[in-house]
């Protein structure tokens, strides 16, 4: 299956011996055993699966492509390059058609903000911790939660004594995602690609890597996993479900989930998630590697 210039290849297996040889020209793997190995994403349901994925390349072709050749290069680049190239190709299709239609559709809504600081931090002489707090948002990615975060993880890495780093979220869910109401606010998408890679917190959380342990519950969503997955080690709560939907809206994960999430699970189950934007459970999420263990 195909979809746009830079195409979709998907391989599906429906019974019989999983095929081993060749497997690199796909960018998804689809099986209809459930407990099919990596890089294999195993479906209950393998039709109901392929039609959701064949309506969201239908409905974003270009992001869809976009996503897989991204994906394709990810892996073969060092982390920071990856970030980068991640961010040009987002920063491209801020100006494409898809994502114009969707925000179009998507009305911005006016609201008003508290006072309360986007990111708490606490250290003591055992361990950092920094806590996500936007909880009536369900802790909304916008641009002073990234800043405060940045700002947060690098206090972290420069830390002399080098303590362990904690990072979770007040509220129902760590993370909904990026706050919608700010997608497509930069007035200039070169200056937002270049703020984007320098203010980082999935490279800043890569940075402090086994010093960080993420602690997830509730909605990952986006942002919402695409940070997280850069720590060292991430725990997740029975519960929490993992998404990327930005594909849907015409644009790829711009958090750093190109980067981090195959670095993870690898790149054919990370394109799944990423075009796909299926819902990924605690049981799945371990057994893949996206999380290192669940707690209650």
């Amino acid at each position: 299956m195909t979809a746009g210039d830079g195409g979709v290849c998907v391989g599906v297996h429906r019974a019989g011996q999983l095929p081993t040889d060749g497997l690199a020209r796909f960018d998804i793997l689809l099986s209809a055993d459930p407990a099919a190995p990596r890089p294999w994403v195993g479906l209950q349901r393998l039709d109901d699966g392929l039609a959701a994925l064949r309506g969201v390349i239908a409905a974003q072709p270009v992001a869809a492509g976009v996503a897989a050749q991204v994906l394709r290069a990810s892996p073969l680049l060092t982390f920071d390059d990856a970030l980068a190239m991640e961010s040009l190709a987002y920063s491209m299709l801020l100006a494409a058609q898809g994502f114009r239609a969707w925000r179009d559709k998507t009305p911005v809504r006016a609201r008003d903000e508290g006072a309360a600081p986007r990111v708490l931090i606490e250290a003591d002489a055992g361990a950092i911790r920094i806590t996500l707090n936007r909880p009536d948002r369900r802790n909304a990615f916008d641009a002073a939660m990234r800043d405060a975060l940045c700002d947060a993880l690098a206090f972290a890495v420069e830390h002399p004594d080098r303590p362990p780093v904690e990072l979770g979220g007040l509220g129902p869910a760590f993370s909904a995602g990026g706050d919608l109401d700010e997608f497509g606010g930069a007035g200039d998408v070169g200056e937002a690609h270049l703020i984007r890679t320098l203010r980082s917190p999935a490279r800043l959380l890569h940075a402090l890597r086994e010093r960080a342990t993420a602690r997830l519950h509730g909605a990952c969503v986006g942002a919402g996993i695409e940070v997280p997955a850069a720590a060292g080690r991430v725990i997740a709560t029975a519960g929490a479900f993992f998404r990327l939907p930005e594909v849907s809206m015409g644009l790829i994960p711009g958090a750093g989930g190109t980067a981090t999430i195959p670095r993870r699970i690898g790149r054919q189950r990370a394109c799944w998630m990423a075009i796909s934007g299926a819902d990924v459970d605690v049981a799945t999420a371990l057994a893949w590697g996206l999380i290192d263990a669940s707690a209650p």
